[in-house]
């Protein structure tokens, strides 16, 4: 019997908004960018650091935030993470030097968006569902793509009418006025509330036999702590699963629009083409988290993975062949296959160290994807000054790719508990191992 409304789908609401205010947040860097320039005519690289300096900001925190997040739950997490980001862009119209700049949308947006983004939300939300985590968490995080589309052309909208100073304020405002309260609805897990994961009743009595999805008994009893985690061989396939995948996903990112505009598209179909892969990231992301529900981690990351593999593949291609087929190839597989990433990022280390310190030990982890995504641009980049051609560098990241996947096989999830899709199975097995009469 289960409850007829679910508390973790509220939870899942709070986070698609928070994603989709608070990363675009961040984000709309990229449109205050060219106004500032054009204000104070400061060198690019200097004016761009800001961003980057906040990206090594949010790398530092990370670990850190997962400790927090265990000792005093999402709702101090997230609304710390509103007030820096508020307090950044509410004092980035103060700006006049480019230390100021680095303080405001580089400090305090970088470091409250770690706590609003990716790396926070995949702290909590894996503990209210199990059997349907993937689809719960891709629901959740494509309010990136929802916001990514709904908010930026708003945002670029009142820098046209009304400066980028205006346009900050409204951005500090909107999370303050929006994410402040609906954040204090939180909860760290189901059992905080009296419930249980996926909105399943309690059953109170002493017989009723509990349906568990471990499949390594002995590894699934251990008390995880961060230092006992790293102590194994899982924890560093996942960092370097981690690593990798963020490398290749951050350097074609970075990197696209500037590459089809040099190969012959113009600047307004390639903008289209970037946020054509958001679009399409947006039922990629919920439907990969649904299936990997039902077939395992693994292999979602696999087809993830692929995706972006496909997409360096046709950004070769497209050099000597540019064509509307082949981009849309493109977008599609970068999109609707690649951001698939984002919806067993926390399912994966939820199932391999589930504890009260799965939040430090995630929040470790994170650090490895979030160096993978500051050196995927920077490494493309150099080896673009040093040949003059994208082609070794994005060969290179199909390669990183390619790591990622075997990485993540050998940390293989699946071995330590197991998804909905192959409980039955499991079941099958366990009866089959109690029956056997060599069984001890």
């Amino acid at each position: 019997m289960r409850l007829p409304v679910f508390y973790g789908w509220l939870i899942v609401a709070v986070v698609f908004v928070t994603m989709g205010i608070g990363v675009n947040a961040r984000t709309a860097f990229s449109l205050l960018f060219p106004p500032i320039l054009e204000e104070f005519r400061w060198d690019r690289g200097v004016t761009a650091g800001a961003f980057s300096f906040g990206f090594a900001v949010s790398a530092i925190l990370s670990p850190l935030l997962g400790g927090m997040m265990d000792r005093v739950g999402p709702r101090a997490v997230m609304e710390l993470g509103v007030a820096l980001m508020a307090a950044g862009l509410l004092a980035a119209p103060l700006v006049t030097e480019p230390w100021h700049l680095y303080l405001t949308l580089g400090v305090l947006v970088g470091g409250g968006s770690v706590c609003l983004g990716y790396s926070g939300q995949s702290l909590f939300l894996p503990n209210w569902f199990v059997r349907r985590r993937g689809l719960a968490i891709g629901i959740a995080f494509a309010g990136v793509g929802v916001g990514s589309i709904a908010l930026l052309p708003l945002v670029q909208s009142v820098i046209e009418g009304f400066g980028w100073r205006t346009a900050c304020a409204a951005l500090g405002i909107l999370l303050l006025v929006v994410l402040a309260p609906i954040n204090l609805l939180l909860h760290r897990r189901p059992e905080d509330v009296g419930l249980e994961p996926d909105g399943d009743a309690r059953d109170l009595s002493a017989s009723a036999p509990q349906i568990s999805n471990v499949v390594d008994e002995a590894w699934a009893a251990v008390d995880w702590t961060l230092w006992r985690a790293m102590c194994t061989a899982r924890f560093w396939w996942i960092a370097l699963a981690y690593f990798a995948g963020l490398y290749g996903w951050y350097a074609v990112q970075v990197h696209q629009t500037k590459y089809l505009i040099e190969i012959g598209f113009s600047p307004s179909t390639a903008a289209w083409a970037l946020g054509l892969v958001s679009l399409v990231g947006i039922p990629g992301q919920i439907l990969l988290g649904h299936i990997s529900d039902r077939i395992g981690r693994e292999w979602v990351w696999t087809v993830s993975c692929l995706g972006f593999a496909s997409c360096f593949v046709a950004l070769i291609l497209l050099e000597s062949h540019p064509t509307l087929p082949l981009l849309y190839a493109m977008i599609i597989s970068q999109g609707g296959l690649g951001y698939g990433l984002t919806s067993i990022f926390g399912a994966i280390v939820a199932e391999i160290y589930a504890g009260k310190h799965y939040g430090s030990i995630f929040g470790t982890l994170m650090l490895a994807a979030i160096v993978g995504g500051a050196l995927g641009p920077w490494v493309t980049g150099a080896l673009y000054d040093m040949q003059g051609t994208y082609a070794f560098a994005f060969w290179i990241c199909v390669g990183l790719i390619a790591l990622s996947v075997l990485a993540l096989w050998r940390a293989a999830p699946r071995k330590v508990r197991a998804v909905a899709g192959r409980m039955r199975q499991l079941r099958h097995e366990k009866r089959a191992n109690s029956s056997d009469p060599r069984t001890p």
